[in-house]
This record gives structure tokens, sequence and C-alpha cells, in this order.
């Protein structure tokens, strides 16, 4: 998929709030820059945030909870994680139980806390746009490619 500027990428995020639940993981990987916290804003204002979702970068995670959103969602930054035991703290095993994770930088810990994660990568292409490939676990069939 090829991602023409920060629009498409809102409007992805908005497709992605269509199908996401409560127990999702959504995993957002690439390079600074390349779009993973517009994916997430545009999730983010289409479950109902009234305004712009900050980057979680220096607090790491950033909870939604009804009614600001349609039902609780942790935006989550891992790139200041420098080691994976640091993400015990985070509460995030807890948290699979009843909210959505959005969570950027997933590749910051192991892939056994991703195991069942809609894993999207965006790659800057020459051109400017982003290209976007999915890693597609069994809990998302039927609900990806997004419409």
């Amino acid at each position: 998929m090829i991602l023409n500027g920060e629009a498409e990428s809102l409007a992805l995020g908005g497709r992605l709030a269509a199908v996401a639940r409560p127990g999702d993981v959504i995993a957002l990987s690439g390079p600074l820059g390349a779009g993973k916290t517009s994916i997430a804003r545009g999730l983010l204002a289409a479950l109902g945030l009234a305004g712009e979702a900050p980057s979680p970068s220096f607090a790491i995670v950033q909870p939604y909870d009804p009614p600001e959103v349609r039902f609780p969602v942790l935006h989550v930054d891992l790139y200041r994680i420098e080691d994976p035991s640091e993400a015990d703290e985070l509460g995030l095993d807890e948290a699979r139980t009843d909210s959505l994770l959005i969570v950027e930088w997933p590749e910051r810990l192991d892939d056994r806390w991703w195991h069942d994660a809609l894993w999207l990568t965006l790659r800057m292409q020459p051109d400017g746009t982003r290209g976007l490939t999915a890693r597609v676990p069994e809990a998302w069939r039927g609900r990806w490619p997004l419409t």
C-alpha cells in the first residue's frame, strides 16, 4: 500500500478504528518521520478524540478512556525504552484485556509481546510517499485488508 501524505495516513487510521476492538494490538514500525503517529492520530480521532493526540514520546504511554473515545486505548511509544525489562513496568499485559494498544517502535521489545499484533511497517520512498506493508495475524483475518 502507498500513502501519499499525512491525509492518507490519517484516513488509514480512521479505517483501522472501524475494525479495531479492545484486546487488539496495532504495531506501527518505521523510521522517524515515517507517519506512525499520523496513523495513530487518525485512529484516535475516528474513535472520538476531539483534540489532536500528542505523541507519547516522553510519557511513553498515553491512555484514553471513554467518554473521550469509544473504548479504552493506550497509545504507546517505545522509542525511549533502552532495556526490554523496562516494559514490565508499563502494564501492557494487563491493558490488553480491555484496551486497544497502538504501539510505536514495537521492535524495541521482542516478538513475544506482539505475536498477535497487526504489524504495519512504513518505509519512506524516494518520491516522498510512504510504502506500507502489513503482517496480519489470525486475529485480524477478515478485517484486513481494509476497504
